[in-house]
């Protein structure tokens, strides 16, 4: 498994940086992938995983190279497939957008659950959600402040492709993609936290007597 992991990430990220669009906008876009590894690297033996959850990291960090190889606006098969369903913009952005509500809804539940943050699954839930949001408002802040130090690499980083609604567009897919990670996946998650963390995730808190 993780052999296997390490071999797709690394055949990826190579491939990723071979003649991309352009090297500052690479690292911008796969910096986050590579951080991650890092983090990865360093927590594995303290705090390994589950699969279902390093299985969504590669799958995000693969969504963040293949935009930082074409940049978010010119993935060729967001290309190829607007005229099918009538798209006047590449949406290979959305799907980014989604991933950074639904992978992040997963980390912060397990870290939540397995450190016993909060016990009660309503709670719980509703916290993991506003992380999320709260995560992409941070990520287009930060998307922002690098469009005004980077002028005219602004747009490609951007991905906004003239569409003036695209920040709140952005923070609604990861919204989107957040509530559709819990609902889901929360139940193989929690099977999958039992085996590896030793944890039984509780869903509410037993009445007081």
């Amino acid at each position: 498994m993780r052999i296997l992991w390490l071999g797709i990430y690394f055949a990826v990220l190579i491939w990723s940086a071979i003649e991309p669009k352009g090297y500052f906008i690479w690292i911008l876009e796969v910096g986050p992938a590579l951080i991650g590894l890092v983090i990865l690297v360093l927590t594995y033996k303290k705090f390994p995983l589950t699969p279902l959850l390093y299985t969504l990291i590669l799958i995000h960090c693969i969504i963040l190279m293949v935009g930082g190889h074409y940049t978010y606006a010119e993935v060729p098969l967001f290309d190829t497939i607007k005229p099918w369903f009538g798209f006047e913009r590449n949406n290979y952005d959305r799907v980014g957008h989604l991933a950074q509500g639904f992978v992040p809804a997963i980390i912060a539940r397990e870290i939540l659950i397995r450190l016993e943050v909060i016990r009660g699954a309503n709670w719980r839930n509703f916290i993991i959600v506003s992380i999320c949001l709260a995560f992409s408002a941070f990520y287009e802040l930060i998307e922002w402040a690098v469009a005004l130090m980077t002028g005219e690499d602004a747009d490609a980083f951007l991905a906004t492709q003239g569409d003036i609604w695209d920040t709140q567009s952005d923070m609604a897919l990861a919204l989107l993609g957040a509530i559709c990670a819990l609902l889901l996946l929360s139940r193989v998650h929690d099977r999958q936290l039992a085996r590896v963390g030793g944890v039984i995730p509780v869903l509410q808190k037993p009445p007081h007597r």
